[in-house]
């Protein structure tokens, strides 16, 4: 029921906008599961694009200094080891960039939106992002095993290929 002064609807008490973003989302790891396990049919073929600066997210450095808060990657004819891992929610993906393999770990909470051109398919999505951690303490101020735990740590993508990519 509205309100009849404004015209506006009354204010919800129960989280609808939260819910539905969860069940959009739903739709989305539901297409990406089961084109991991079938690959895509015909002609459908999938745009993601998410956040490159959302933690979690793994991309190429390179493609990092390019697009350093969003990037569209397309999912059609070119992409190999494609899988939602359900303990962390992320699409793993293997994806040729310049010629040069890379595996992808794309966190789906970091997605902005999802599309499949052939079906006329499209959802779009918040992205809340995390509170930063709290930056590391100063050697002179803690132990150096506890800064050593504390330090990020540098990753090189050489660590996440299981294979290389098919030969065209």
């Amino acid at each position: 029921m509205s309100d009849t002064k404004s015209g506006e609807p009354p204010e919800s008490l129960l989280p609808y906008d939260e819910w539905t973003e969860a069940a959009m989302r739903g739709v989305m790891r539901s297409a990406l599961i089961h084109v991991g396990r079938e690959g895509l049919p015909g002609s459908h073929h999938f745009y993601i694009t998410l956040r490159t600066d959302y933690p979690g997210v793994v991309v190429p450095p390179r493609l990092r200094a390019q697009y350093p808060e969003e990037m569209t990657i397309v999912l059609q004819h070119q992409f190999w080891d494609m899988a939602v891992v359900p303990e962390t929610d992320t699409l793993r993906v293997g994806l040729s960039f310049g010629g040069v393999g890379s595996m992808l770990e794309i966190p789906l909470a970091s997605v902005t939106a999802f599309a499949d051109p052939h079906a006329q398919f499209v959802l779009r999505f918040r992205v809340i992002m995390p509170e930063k951690a709290p930056e590391p303490v100063a050697e002179s101020e803690a132990p150096a095993e506890e800064v050593a735990s504390t330090t990020p740590q540098v990753v090189q993508l050489d660590a996440f290929r299981r294979r290389t990519p098919p030969k065209s």
